[in-house]
């Protein structure tokens, strides 16, 4: 294995944003790790004659992720396609078990107005749709390789397509969990396009989706308050415009040059939560318009790199995971920054590689492990290739 033939530019990209990730929950989160730690142990245990901090908690745990996710990475990295398509079925059914086990009483834990943790004594809590989320990825690969000749029919490709990808998210609509049926919706949809799948169907596909949706909406109370703050965040009696409104300000008041590392005003209490899903808002009103916008540049990189590859290879299996990888990244990245900025209904999709969340970090980092492993493998056959006409 030539360490040479790594993409060492994107493996940068990708150490750059973990880095940033630490350095912004280092600054964000000080204020929610102390009112945390106050309030399971009492305003006493962190006062100033207690010696004890209690400002770094989600920095502390942030660490713990970041140095599980390293070995992580390289065992995604060490994985060859050969043993990655051998286990894509299995992995896809342990992931479909683990995501209907938050389900069962004890197991299951819930954070906010999702059913989405697994907590079990002695463990760390699971969320078992990240897990899902690279699971998918390497089932749909190996499905769409094998119906190379079927998926442009309706019949052969894209009625089993969206039966499969209706079961795979049909335990993530009952949590609910919309945020990542979406983006695991937006993965599968980008894989089977770039596999050959007939436009029609994808296009008709989602307008009967969004038509679908629409009871789903009606039906979940906080889904559609989300919407309707969306669609009118100056409504004082819905609670999720405020989160709106902060976001905005905490972006406006960064202007050009940001306020400064350390220095947000939006952090103390007025960002809910500040260390995951509004990040980037906390981020932008520290560095401003200017800097920030290379955080998105990173993001933009990693999309044209994984896409313009995977676009010149001819293993399918290899093509599709490059594109499945590449989507979850880019996907998940706009959808953050874009509710953000007020451009779509708040989901709870945190920043990759930036926002805290151990599943979330931990499962990315497994993924680019496989992406710069199929990435390093395109390099070799293409020295291979190059190497054999010279001789």
């Amino acid at each position: 294995m030539n360490i040479k033939k790594i993409d060492t530019k994107l493996l940068l990209v990708i150490i750059g944003l973990v880095i940033f990730g630490i350095v912004m929950i280092s600054s964000v989160s000080v204020y929610e790790s102390y009112k945390l730690m106050s309030k399971i142990h009492g305003k006493e245990y962190c006062s100033v004659e207690s010696g004890i901090n209690c400002n770094n908690f989600y920095l502390n745990k942030h660490l713990h992720h970041v140095v599980i996710s390293i070995p992580v990475f390289i065992i995604g990295f060490l994985l060859s396609v050969n043993f990655l398509k051998k286990i894509s079925l299995i992995f896809f059914i342990a992931s479909f078990g683990l995501l209907f086990s938050v389900f069962i009483k004890g197991v299951g834990a819930d954070y906010g107005t999702a059913q989405s943790w697994i907590n079990v004594p002695f463990l760390p809590s699971i969320q078992p749709s990240e897990i899902m989320k690279m699971a998918i990825i390497l089932y749909f690969a190996i499905w769409m390789e094998k119906k190379e000749k079927e998926v442009q029919t309706f019949s052969g490709g894209f009625l089993p397509f969206v039966i499969l990808l209706t079961i795979s998210i049909l335990p993530l609509a009952l949590q609910p969990d919309f945020g990542s049926v979406l983006v695991i919706g937006m993965i599968a949809v980008s894989m089977f396009f770039m596999a050959g799948g007939n436009l029609l169907h994808i296009f008709a596909g989602g307008a009967i989706a969004s038509f679908i949706a629409w009871p789903i909406i009606l039906s979940h109370d906080y889904i559609l308050k989300r919407f309707l703050a969306f669609l009118n965040p100056e409504d004082t009696e819905l609670a999720a415009g405020f989160q709106i409104k902060q976001s905005l300000i905490a972006v406006g008041s960064g202007e050009f040059w940001g306020v400064g590392s350390g220095s947000s005003s939006q952090r103390f209490g007025w960002l809910p939560e500040v260390q995951s899903d509004t990040i980037f808002a906390a981020a932008a009103e520290e560095l401003g318009f200017f800097r920030i916008f290379f955080l998105i540049c990173a993001f933009a990189f990693i999309a044209l790199r994984g896409f313009s590859i995977a676009e010149k290879i001819e293993d399918r299996f290899v093509k599709l995971t490059i594109v499945g990888i590449t989507s979850w990244i880019t996907f998940q990245a706009i959808i953050n920054i874009g509710v953000t900025l007020a451009m779509m209904p708040l989901t709870g999709i945190t920043l990759p590689f930036i926002s805290y969340g151990g599943s979330s970090l931990i499962m990315l980092m497994f993924g680019c492990g496989i992406l710069l492993r199929c990435l390093m493998q395109q390099n070799e056959s293409k020295y291979m290739h190059k190497k054999l006409n010279y001789s």
